[in-house]
Order: C-alpha cells, then structure tokens, then sequence
C-alpha cells in the first residue's frame, strides 16, 4: 500500500466504502432467541482498521460495546492451543467445517457425537472443557484475562447479557451431554457450559475487536500494547479455523467472494485479518440466516475490496 502517507489515504478510503456499503445493505433482524440481543437497536454500525504496526481507523458507533457472542471462540481456541498444542487440538475438536449451521445437533451425530469445528458452538464448548482451572470462575478469568490482552485494555463480562444466554442455552447443554456421551468434553459439561456462555457475554467495542485481529495479523503481538500475547508458531492455525469455519454456512461464499480469514458473531461483529497487514472490523446487529451481520458483511468485504486485500490474489490481480 505504499508510503505511510498512501497508507493512511488507502485506509481512510476503504473505511468510506466500507461504511457506503454497509449503510446500503438492509434485510435482516437481530438474533431473537436472547432476549438481550432482540433488544439492541438494530440501526446501530461500526466500522474500524487497525493496522500491524498499530494505526488507528474508526467510523461509526465505534465507542458502542455489544456482545462478542461466538466471535470469543477464537481467542479461547488461540489460549488452549498454546495450552496443549495444535496436533491435540485437532484430535480433540477437530478441524474440518460441518458444513451444517453453528448449534447443529446432527453435525455431532454424523461424527459419533465428536465435534469437528472449533468454531462451531459443539467444538467450541468442547475447547472451554480444555480451559485449565479448577473452579468455573477460574476458567472463566484465565479466558476473560486472554480476550483482554488481545484487545489490550480491561474488558468485562456483563451480567445483563450473561443472565439472557443461562436463560437460553438448553441446546447446548444438550450438545454439551452428547459430547461428554463421546468422550469429547473434557471436563464437567454442566461447568463448561457455564463457562462457555460466560466467554460469549463479554462486552467489546468495534476498536477492541480490530485490535484483537491486529493481534493475530501482527504474529501474536498486539499492536497498541506492543506485547507478545500468542505465540507466532500457532496464528496460522487459528487464521485456518477461521478461513474454514468463520462464517457458519457461508464460509465458502466469503472464502470465495472475500478471501480472508474471518469471524462473526451473533451480536452482530465481524472480524476479518489480513496476515502481516491488518484487522477490518465491523458491528451491526442485522443478521442473515446463517447468523452473520448484513451490514458487516457488506462493510468488510468493499473495505478489503477498495485495498485489494485477498488471500487468494496475486499482486498483480
């Protein structure tokens, strides 16, 4: 992208299309099924790039904190591989899409109750059970302790968000009992749900989100904070899970259309990296049917097309 001065213009360019883009999506609703997030003002869009090296772009509601949902996956995933390695990772949870939606039951039965993803709800709350700890409130800080050194500033769960998820997570109790059935949940499942739904209440604004992919675009190091907080030798592990599963069933559409490795969540954020260059980031409530923000989606996609970021293209494309 040039000079730091073309840099900026670039950025600040992508960022303008990116939210035209956005504002230019509509259809889709909030997740309905916690209370909590039926109620957040569907209006609401955000959109930040940060930069490997840590600069800092924002438009939008970018001081509004919603909930990191399943966009928390990644960061538990990054803590326990370093905790037990990425070949034990992928025996224990897997690495391959299920091609079936985010809390499928019969994605767990087609795989004898083992999951497949780590970034789908049933491989995900399989990943808490491998938290080391020996209470649930100890879990829940070692996984609260990562997300904030990856956003590099303090981050808290909110009880209010927390309590609408309890209230609702009968499904994956019930995923997290077929695992245990299989020998794939790895510690209490009854703790590891708690601990799970505790990950995915967290409160995280459109910045937080863009700095921890910054994170992972910048090798492990976060840019703002200049810390090391994952090992280099295993981001490209977690990019994968992200290329393959990031976005549910649409994974393959943003592979193909976008082309770099991504993440959403139900709260309506969405992170995409660019290895050695930078995190776009993007929050609106909206959802399609997959469970990924419209105006994120949009968002993200024109901003990486405007820099010409994409995985799969030669320079000269």
């Amino acid at each position: 992208m040039g000079s730091s001065t073309g840099m900026k213009a670039d950025i600040e360019s992508a960022l303008k299309a990116g939210m035209e883009a956005g504002r230019a999506a509509h259809g889709g609703k909030n997740a309905d099924y916690i209370p909590y997030l039926a109620s957040v003002d569907p209006e609401l869009f955000s959109l930040a790039i940060i930069t490997a090296d840590g600069q800092v772009y924002t438009e939008g509601d970018c001081d509004y904190a919603f909930a990191i949902e399943s966009i928390s996956k990644v960061f538990t995933l990054a803590m326990v591989m370093e905790h037990i390695g990425p070949d034990a990772v992928r025996d224990k949870i897997g690495d391959s899409p299920t091609g079936l939606p985010f809390n499928s039951i019969i994605a767990l039965e087609l795989n004898n109750d083992k999951p497949l993803s780590p970034l789908v709800n049933a491989g995900a709350i399989a990943t808490v059970s491998l938290v080391p700890g020996e209470s649930a409130d100890e879990c829940f800080e070692a996984i609260l302790q990562c997300q904030r050194e990856f956003a590099g500033r303090d981050l808290a769960m909110s009880a209010e968000i927390n309590a609408s998820e309890q209230s609702t997570n009968a499904h994956n109790r019930a995923i997290a009992w077929l695992l245990e059935s299989a020998g794939a949940c790895y510690s209490d499942p009854v703790r590891t749900v708690d601990v799970y739904t505790r990950q995915c209440s967290t409160l995280i604004n459109c910045k937080d989100l863009a700095t921890m992919g910054a994170t992972l675009a910048a090798g492990g190091i976060n840019p703002l904070t200049k810390r090391q907080v994952m090992d280099a030798r295993y981001v490209h592990y977690i990019l994968a899970e992200m290329m393959m599963e990031g976005l549910y069933t649409a994974s393959g559409d943003w592979a193909y259309e976008v082309g770099l490795p991504a993440k959403s969540g139900v709260g309506g954020g969405i992170l995409a990296v660019m290895p050695g260059q930078l995190a776009i980031a993007a929050f609106s409530p909206r959802l399609d049917e997959a469970g990924n923000s419209i105006r994120g989606q949009a968002a993200v996609k024109a901003a990486a097309a405007s820099l010409g970021l994409n995985l799969f293209k030669a320079p000269c494309q």
